[in-house]
């Protein structure tokens, strides 16, 4: 299988990455296994969608660390690839990284993986699906009974009153990730909202949510393949994050801290809930945040945990990810490459 990855910038990718893991995971497998940036792709005269790729000179890495050290490195091979030629191109970008300083750049990997799927490319997750999701409003699409309460607007008067009828509510961007600018409105907040609503509201839309008190608890991750729960070995592919002190957020880039997360009914039919929709819009690998019996956020750019998953569980779900692509690489061959891209994804 030959196996291509576009992330935002190969030079700022770190070895902890899931993308990097994956990566190393199919070299392993003996996969050819090619990274790129969304600025390295090139559309030719020929109509070919092209590519500056990077590739690894040694046959095999005893970790992912050094894996991407030679990517990254002198040593990695760099070559121009014809990415119309890949079984596989998976779409491991974060267009909210570049939303603000490179706006171009937010829109391109979909956009291009559109176009590769025209010679039988399997493109994942599929970018008529990420399409649809470029901001936090595709979170709305989905059930109102796995979502919190919630308003977006721009106007100043409809969030103080949305945060004064809730008493405590959540306060974030339409656009971005990672928690930022994202704030907790107590009810003693709202006479001075205003430099709140500033601050979230400078890049856009302000999405205001009622607070979930299971939050204090921190929330869960759980990894979603082929629009079922990841489970291998018993083991769901899942991972608590707490709260790190006295901040709301739960990101373990924010201070949050990893613990083993049970994986309840209740997180199941969460699951069964926004199936058919991850499924009808062709999302192969996502990840479910859930607060209680709510959804906080559906990730369906680049989800990141499975190294945290690994820690804790023992398992390397990478390898099963990697297993999965390949299979749909031999149905697509049995087949002479005529299934819908949107039906390959999560067949």
């Amino acid at each position: 299988m030959k196996i291509g990855f576009i992330v935002n910038d190969v030079m700022t990718e770190e070895p902890g990455f899931t993308t990097t893991r994956l990566a190393h995971e199919a070299h392993k497998q003996g996969h050819e296994a090619y990274i790129f940036g969304v600025g390295d792709i090139a559309y030719d005269p020929d109509e070919y969608i092209r590519a500056r790729a990077r590739t690894v000179p040694a046959k095999k890495y005893a970790s992912h660390e050094n894996f991407l050290k030679d990517i990254q490195s002198a040593k990695g091979v760099k070559q121009r690839i014809t990415v119309d030629d890949l079984d596989v191109l998976m779409l491991r970008n974060v267009p909210s990284d570049d939303y603000l300083k490179r706006p171009w750049a937010s829109v391109t990997a979909s956009e291009f993986g559109r176009v590769a799927m025209r010679r039988g490319v399997i493109v994942v997750n599929d970018p008529n699906g990420l399409s649809k999701a470029s901001s936090k409003m595709y979170f709305q699409l989905f059930p109102e009974e796995v979502r919190p309460r919630t308003l977006i607007t721009r106007d100043r008067d409809e969030i103080k009153a949305f945060a004064k009828e809730e008493g405590r509510c959540v306060m974030k961007p339409l656009q971005g990730s990672g928690g930022a600018s994202v704030f907790l409105v107590r009810e003693s907040d709202i006479p001075n909202l205003n430099q709140m609503i500033d601050a979230v509201s400078r890049d856009g839309f302000v999405i205001c949510q009622e607070y979930l008190p299971a939050a204090e608890h921190g929330d869960m991750r759980l990894f979603m393949m082929n629009g079922r729960p990841l489970q291998v070995k018993g083991k769901y592919a899942a991972f608590r994050r707490l709260r790190g002190g006295d901040d709301m957020r739960s990101n373990i880039h924010a201070g949050g801290k990893l613990a083993v997360a049970e994986v309840t009914e209740k997180d199941l039919k969460i699951a069964e809930i926004v199936r058919p929709k991850l499924v009808q819009d062709g999302m192969f690998l996502v990840g479910l945040d859930i607060v209680g019996d709510k959804l906080m956020e559906i990730n369906v750019f680049s989800p990141g945990g499975l190294g945290s998953v690994q820690k804790l569980t023992k398992i390397n779900f990478n390898k099963y990810v990697i297993g999965a692509l390949d299979r749909k690489v031999k149905y697509m061959n049995f087949y002479g490459r005529t299934f819908d891209n949107v039906d390959m994804c999560t067949l």
